[in-house]
C-alpha cells in the first residue's frame, strides 16, 4: 500500500560508505566496471537464480523436491551453489533489535503449550527468532515450526534436510563469495509503512551489505514500491529491481497492478529492472518490447519457471533470467539450451539414448504462433 507524503528526494544517503566497497558488480559472471547506474546497467548473460536457495518449501506438495532442503538457509544456499546458478534469492526482514534475518513469511507459527502461536518476525528479537527450528548448539532443542498456506491450512514444517535460521551477516560469511545474492527486501503487504521506518530498516540492511559483501554480486528487489525507491536513493552501488505479479492480484497501490505501472515506477526512480511473475509476461508479451525500449532489464519468477520449455520460451522472448525452485533441473536444461553438443561430434549409441533433454526446436512460424497462443492459455 502507498505511503502518505513520501518524498524520496528528501531522503538522505547513508552518512558513510566504507572505502573498500566495490562500485561494480564483479564476479565470474560480471565484467568489471558495470555499476549500478540505470543507464549503463546490463545483465551480461541469461541468469538462473535459485529461489530461496535451492527452492521454496511447499509442505502441502507431494513432490519431494519441494521439501528436500530447508528454504532460506545456509544449507540451501550452498546446495544451490553446487550447480550453475548465478544468484540465490532470499527474503530479508529486520528484527526489533535491528538485526537483518533471512525468512520469507511475515509470521512464525509454532505450537506452544498445546496451542498454535503466531508471532510477527519483525516484533521478535534476534534471540527469540533463533529459538525456532533446529539449534546450532548440540543438545539444544528449538521450538517446532509450522507453516500456514494461503488457503489457511497449517502444516508441520518438516523437510528432509533441515537447518537453523540465519542472519544476513552469516549468509555473507558462510556462502561461497562468488555466488550472487538477490536480496528481496521483505515487507508486509497489509501494513502502511511510514517513511522513517522504511529508511531505518533499509539502512540497517545496507550496513551489513556494505561491511560484508566485498566483491559478491548483489541485486536488491522488493514488491514494496517505496522501499524500492528508497533503497535506490540510499545507495547507487547495487542495482535495484521492482518485483511485481503484473496484475495477477489487484492492490490499492496502482504501482503494483501491471507491468506498465512497473515500467513507470522504474523510470521515475532510476531502478534498473523488473522481476515479474512469469504468467504476466506470457499474458502480455508486448510488454517486453516496452521494457526493452525503456532500457530496463527483465527477470521472472513463478512455478512455470520449473518447466524447461517455459524457460526457453522466455529466453527467446527477451527475458534475461529466471528465478527457479528446481535448481538442478533448470540449470542443466539451460546448459543444454546454450551449450548444445556440436552437430559433427560423434557419439556412441548409448550416449545418445542417455541424452533425453534437448533444446526445443521452434521455427519462426511456430514461435509466432506460440506467442499468440500463450496469452490465451495463461489466464489471470
Amino acid at each position: 500500500m502507498a505511503l502518505k507524503a513520501v518524498h524520496v528526494s528528501d531522503v538522505p544517503n547513508l552518512d558513510q560508505v566504507p572505502e573498500n566497497v566495490t562500485l561494480a558488480l564483479r564476479s565470474r559472471h560480471f565484467s568489471k566496471g558495470i555499476d549500478g547506474g540505470r543507464a549503463s546497467f546490463k545483465l551480461p548473460k541469461f541468469l538462473v537464480i535459485g529461489h530461496r536457495g535451492s527452492g521454496m518449501n511447499m509442505l502441502q506438495s507431494s513432490d519431494r523436491r519441494m521439501k528436500a532442503i530447508k528454504e532460506n538457509s545456509i544449507l540451501s544456499f550452498n546446495a544451490a551453489g553446487k550447480f550453475a546458478v548465478d544468484f540465490v534469492e532470499f527474503d530479508v526482514q529486520v528484527t526489533k533489535d535491528d538485526c537483518p534475518v533471512i525468512f520469507h513469511d511475515n509470521f512464525i507459527l509454532a505450537e506452544e503449550n498445546g496451542a498454535m502461536s503466531e508471532k510477527r518476525v519483525t516484533e521478535l528479537s534476534l534471540a527469540e527468532f533463533l529459538c525456532y527450528g533446529p539449534q546450532r548448539e548440540p543438545g539444544n532443542v528449538g521450538k517446532s515450526l509450522s507453516r500456514k498456506t494461503k488457503d489457511g491450512r497449517i502444516f508441520n514444517w518438516n523437510v528432509e534436510n533441515d537447518d537453523s535460521h540465519c542472519t544476513l551477516q552469516e549468509a555473507f560469511q558462510k556462502v561461497d563469495p562468488s555466488l550472487g545474492f538477490n536480496i528481496e527486501l521483505k515487507f508486509d503487504d497489509h501494513i502502511v509503512y511510514q517513511e522513517e521506518e522504511l529508511v531505518h530498516v533499509l539502512q540497517v540492511i545496507l550496513e551489513v551489505v556494505f561491511e560484508y559483501a566485498k566483491d559478491r554480486p548483489i541485486i536488491f528487489s522488493s514488491f514494496q514500491p517505496d522501499a524500492a525507491q528508497l533503497i535506490r536513493k540510499l545507495q547507487s552501488i547495487y542495482p535495484v529491481f521492482f518485483l511485481t505479479n503484473g496484475g495477477s492480484e489487484v492492490y490499492i497501490d496502482v504501482r503494483r497492478n501491471s507491468l506498465d505501472e512497473a515500467i513507470k515506477l522504474c523510470l521515475a526512480s532510476g531502478l534498473q529492472g523488473i522481476v515479474s511473475e512469469v504468467k504476466a509476461i506470457f499474458r502480455s508479451p508486448g510488454a517486453i518490447t516496452r521494457i526493452k525500449e525503456s532500457k530496463l532489464s527483465l527477470l521472472s519468477y513463478g512455478q512455470l519457471n520449473n518447466v524447461p520449455e517455459a524457460v526457453y520460451m522466455q529466453h527467446l522472448m527477451g527475458v534475461e533470467g529466471v528465478i527457479v525452485d528446481l535448481v538442478q533441473e533448470i540449470t542443466e536444461a539451460v546448459s543444454d539450451f546454450f551449450n548444445p553438443a556440436n552437430e559433427g561430434e560423434e557419439k556412441s549409441l548409448s550416449e545418445e539414448k542417455q541424452k533425453v533433454k534437448t533444446k526445443p526446436q521452434f521455427s519462426q512460424r511456430e514461435l509466432s504462433f506460440l506467442l499468440k497462443l500463450i496469452p490465451e492459455l495463461i489466464q489471470p
